[in-house]
């Protein structure tokens, strides 16, 4: 799970960088009792997806490879969120 959340970070974050636009970008993990949660937000262009040959498609399939979801949000124009949440 650990090693999961790291690289939902790392791909969001290098999405970020490389296709945003973005001026700021905010991460934030909570854990609970039963699962974790990583939500990055940025005040990109938007337009992000999970779409098949994408880095999101990949990180969606080891996500649920945990048992967890994958969300995201990216209206264009942005804001674009991206949710994990992992059974701990």
């Amino acid at each position: 799970m650990e090693t999961t959340v790291y690289f939902a970070v790392a791909e969001a974050l290098t999405n970020v960088a490389k296709h945003s636009g973005a001026m700021h970008c905010w991460v934030t993990v909570a854990t609970g009792p039963v699962r974790v949660g990583v939500d990055i937000v940025d005040d990109g262009s938007g337009g992000a997806h999970v779409a098949k040959g994408h880095g999101l498609s990949g990180l969606a399939d080891r996500v649920r490879a945990c048992g967890g979801t994958l969300t995201v949000t990216s209206p264009n124009g942005g804001p674009t969120t991206i949710r994990a949440e992992l059974p701990v």
